[in-house]
């Protein structure tokens, strides 16, 4: 089906509508009894803990009835519940609480990512974060936005074409191999200033330019999927670590406002990109 921009500005504003009923479900649950399990459990012994919430999969089971009772021919990739219908022309793809732990912790960090691909392509995305009231939706085709207090403000990423003047962030060094947390390291020695913890919020700072340069590995599908078009969106550039273009099975990516600055820093990440 094609593309058309009617069509696009229709699954826009169901995107919001995804967002507010997402929002509903998991709100109640933040700094309440949340139910948490960890999914590390089941894994071989050494697994690091993998935390879920009854938020997580309530607000994707909301998601998913909201999505088969207006698209029934769309399919839908999420993290808590799989795949249904995955190679639809249209794919939704969740991630209902990205930054768990932050949920957990009581930190208003957490956010809701809801993606949109097109014949294999991401064209929406948004990053929600419904505490602070907050929602960072938009595409290449039709720019993002913050909405907002009840207002719609376009956002843009900043030029910063210096590498020793970004400020860059991870979300845990912990979790980077030897060889990557080299790279990170010699790319936080040569940046201004490098904020931890942040997950997919940072990235939503990189779109609205604040951020300049957010690197993360061990990332799925989920993770990225929505933020690709924010980012794209809002002028900036998704890469893996190797400079080639993201890819939606890669784990490695660099979200840049400024391509200068980027490639300033794959002068390092390339040494550990796989």
């Amino acid at each position: 089906m094609p593309l058309s921009p009617a069509l696009l500005a229709e699954l826009d504003a169901f995107l919001v509508e995804l967002n507010h009923a997402s929002a509903a479900t998991i709100l109640p649950l933040f700094r309440a009894d949340h139910g948490l399990e960890d999914k590390g459990l089941a894994g071989p012994p050494g697994t690091v803990f993998d935390p879920v919430t009854e938020a997580d999969k309530a607000a994707e089971r909301a998601i998913r009835a909201l999505i088969n009772a207006r698209y029934p021919d769309h399919g839908i990739i999420g993290e808590e519940y799989g795949e249904e219908n995955a190679d639809a022309d249209f794919v939704w793809v969740l991630d209902p609480v990205d930054g768990t732990r932050a949920f957990i912790a009581g930190l208003p960090l957490w956010t809701t990512l809801i993606g949109l691909r097109h014949e294999g392509r991401p064209v929406l995305g948004s990053i929600g974060q419904p505490y602070i009231g907050e929602l960072y939706i938009g595409g290449a085709a039709t720019g993002s936005r913050l909405m907002a207090r009840g207002a719609s403000t376009p956002i843009r990423v900043r030029p910063c074409p210096k590498l020793t003047e970004a400020i860059i962030c991870t979300t845990d060094p912990a979790i980077l191999t030897g060889p990557e947390l080299g790279s990170w390291t010699q790319v936080r020695a040569a940046a201004r200033l490098a904020r931890l913890g942040l997950d997919a919020y940072g990235y939503a700072m990189v779109a609205m330019g604040k951020i300049d340069l957010a690197l993360d590995t061990g990332l799925k599908v989920w993770d990225v999927e929505a933020v690709i078009p924010v980012i794209e969106g809002a002028g900036g550039i998704v890469t893996q670590w190797d400079g080639k273009p993201a890819r939606t099975d890669g784990d490695q990516f660099a979200f840049a406002g400024d391509r200068a600055c980027l490639e300033a820093a794959l002068v390092t990440l390339k040494r550990s990109a796989h």
